[in-house]
């Protein structure tokens, strides 16, 4: 009867050793499976974005431009501008030291105002003020920048000025008018923006040309699109390349008659234009 006493007791020994190794793998089981997680890819790293222009850090232009890339997410916003309005300047630059100092924009946003030319500024912040863009962003300027205008822009000078440093660069203008419809060029830039970020963002844009927006304030009839044209140098001596009809019907063949009868106008420009260097 002992014996029989010792060989249940040891059987019961054993079923509850191995009931205990199987609670533990279940545990270890689902400690196992409540530790899985699922890795989201990491999202797109925004990018840098140098803003300047030529009509001086205060302009209204540019605050519009600052407030409008500071509402997104996937830009971050530098600005250095003149600090005084350098419009026809072109691409002047100065010789020697700049003079920069801390600012903001009309609505507050922070800025370097650089006293100089507007690709000064841009020669300032890549150099002096150790900034890093991967975009630069020359505008909004109050007026159109088109046909001949285009080579004494110093809104153009300036994103030719960032091409020739090696940074992608874009000018934006909106059309004359009282008050200037600023939204207008607003609303181009940005769609540019989405169009182009992916090729900024992985390197593909290129420094080969400068895209030149321009962007006219309707008075009569409304914005008839956009359009890709070259620019018109010499539109001759009877065309008035302030004078817009957005009700016109003539056929957009370049910058100044795509412009001139309310198209929205994209322009490529070499990195180079005329230059000068002011003592």
């Amino acid at each position: 009867m002992k014996y029989l006493l010792g060989l249940l007791l040891a059987f019961a020994l054993v079923g509850s050793a191995c009931s205990s190794d199987d609670g533990d793998d279940a545990a270890s089981d689902s400690s196992g499976s409540s530790s899985t997680t699922t890795t989201e890819p990491p999202a797109d790293e925004p990018i840098s974005v140098l803003v300047t222009n030529d009509d001086g850090v205060g302009a209204e232009g540019i605050d519009a431009l600052v407030q409008a890339l500071n509402a997104r997410d996937d830009v971050e916003v530098v600005v250095v501008a003149p600090a005084e309005n350098q419009s026809g300047s072109g691409g002047q630059t100065t010789e020697g030291t700049l003079e920069a100092s801390e600012t903001t924009t009309a609505s507050g946003a922070e800025a370097t105002a650089v006293v100089g030319f507007p690709a000064d500024s841009v020669i300032w912040a890549l150099g002096e003020g150790g900034i890093e863009p991967d975009l630069v962003i020359s505008g909004i300027n109050d007026g159109q920048n088109i046909g001949p205008a285009v080579v004494i822009s110093g809104t153009v000078g300036a994103a030719r000025q960032a091409a020739q440093l090696d940074v992608p660069s874009v000018a934006v203008s909106q059309g004359i008018g009282e008050p200037a419809d600023f939204p207008v060029a607003v609303d181009a830039i940005m769609t540019w923006l989405d169009e182009n970020i992916d090729a900024v963002r992985d390197g593909s844009l290129g420094t080969e040309t400068v895209t030149n927006i321009n962007a006219p304030t309707c008075t009569t009839g409304e914005v008839q699109g956009e359009v890709d044209v070259p620019v018109n140098p010499d539109p001759g001596p009877d065309v008035d390349i302030t004078a817009v009809d957005c009700a016109g019907t003539a056929d957009p063949v370049d910058d100044v008659s795509a412009f001139t009868n309310g198209w929205i106008t994209f322009s490529d420009l070499e990195p180079t234009g005329s230059r000068t260097t002011a003592g």
